[in-house]
């Protein structure tokens, strides 16, 4: 009822001023002109208001609906005006009375689309999780509401705008089902992919930071889970793109699961003789002096076998990020190493000592003075 009252006392009022009942654009381009200035007092009167009042409140989420609404709200008031305008009498001739309302309404949509769409870009797990006031997020669920979101919205911004037009869906509808067989052989891989993507964030066999190893070998950080495919980042900074219908297929070693630690185990030998307490001990030793060893589970060694030259023993540690596998497997050997140097303890290696009989030596020298 309020805005039906507003329509009609502006309409009361343009209609008091002589020259715009003589020109029926001029009614119309002054409407739109009303609305734009009403644009521009809101923006200036209300949504400054609301910016302070916002401010002062511990709140991000009302910071983040102010700065969402601005734009499309006020460009929706001056197409609402245009709205008006083509609502007045006389009704506008031939095809624009079609054209120009609907193509408003449509601007409308799209420009709510735009913002939508443009705030999910722009939105990533932090600032999220600043917004819901420092609530965790899981970051699966997160890319998987983003992605799926941006596709509903496109969907459904696009069904809406066919209604504007008057477009008849039921043809539309009803060759889906032999357009979509079409697409489902033709994009196969796609779908796959797709369907691959939401089964991966329903499994969470992986996630975004962890480090995992693909049944091909491949291993590295995962950097980022898309609908269609899932990016890794190894050791050497080459990124890996593979498709989720692959993942989905296959074999995943998650390093950083369930626990975010990865076990080391160094194999050492030493020579027989060696006091084996001491061995123990300079081993835990060396493990308790690196800051990347986790004390909980606490390093351990055990006795593994007697070789053919060495008793082999086993270092079992685990350290804080699997990313430090191989630096901190180099740092630990070179201190074992150290360790063992100062303490006497020999570290054995393959060697073969070769003895000639005297007698045979007797034979092979009769031999050659003989020739």
């Amino acid at each position: 009822m309020m805005e039906f009252s507003f329509y009609q006392e502006l309409e009361k009022l343009l209609r008091e001023v002589p020259l715009l009942q003589q020109y029926d654009l001029l009614q119309r381009l002054a409407i739109v002109l009303v609305y734009a200035v009403l644009a521009k007092v809101i923006d200036l009167v209300l949504i400054r208001s609301l910016r302070r009042v916002a401010d002062r409140t511990r709140m991000h989420f009302d910071d983040f609906l102010i700065n969402f609404f601005h734009r499309p709200f006020l460009v929706t008031v001056v197409l609402l005006g245009v709205l008006h305008a083509c609502a007045v009498e006389p009704t506008l001739p031939g095809m624009m009375a079609h054209i120009i309302p609907n193509g408003s309404k449509t601007l409308i949509l799209v420009v709510w689309w735009a913002a939508v769409s443009a705030s999910l870009s722009k939105t990533d797990i932090q600032e999220a999780s600043r917004i819901f006031g420092g609530r965790t997020i899981d970051p699966d669920i997160f890319l998987l509401f983003k992605n799926v979101s941006r596709i509903l919205i496109l969907f459904f911004t696009i069904l809406w705008i066919l209604l504007i037009w008057k477009v008849n869906l039921a043809p539309l509808f009803a060759s889906a089902g032999i357009v979509g067989i079409a697409v489902a052989l033709a994009a196969k891989d796609t779908l796959a992919n797709f369907f691959g993507g939401i089964s991966v964030f329903m499994d969470r066999a992986y996630k975004v930071g962890e480090y995992i190893i693909l049944e091909s070998g491949e291993r590295g950080e995962v950097v980022e889970v898309g609908i269609r495919s899932t990016k890794i980042q190894t050791r050497d900074d080459v990124m890996i793109t593979i498709p989720n219908g692959i993942m989905a297929n296959s074999k995943i070693i998650n390093e950083s699961a369930p626990q975010p630690r990865f076990r080391i185990r160094l194999d050492i030998g030493v020579a027989y003789g060696t006091d084996l307490d001491m061995v123990e001990d300079l081993l835990l030793m060396v493990a308790d002096g690196n800051n990347q060893v986790v004390k909980q589970p606490a390093p351990r060694v055990r006795l593994r076998s007697f070789g053919d030259s060495a008793v082999n023993f086993q270092l079992l540690l685990w350290i804080r990020d699997p990313r430090e596998k191989g630096r901190q497997t180099h740092l630990l050997l070179k201190e074992v190493y150290r360790v063992f140097y100062e303490n006497n303890v020999s570290i054995p290696f393959p060697q073969r000592d070769v003895y000639i009989r005297e007698q045979q030596v007797e034979q092979v020298d009769e031999m050659q003075g003989s020739e």
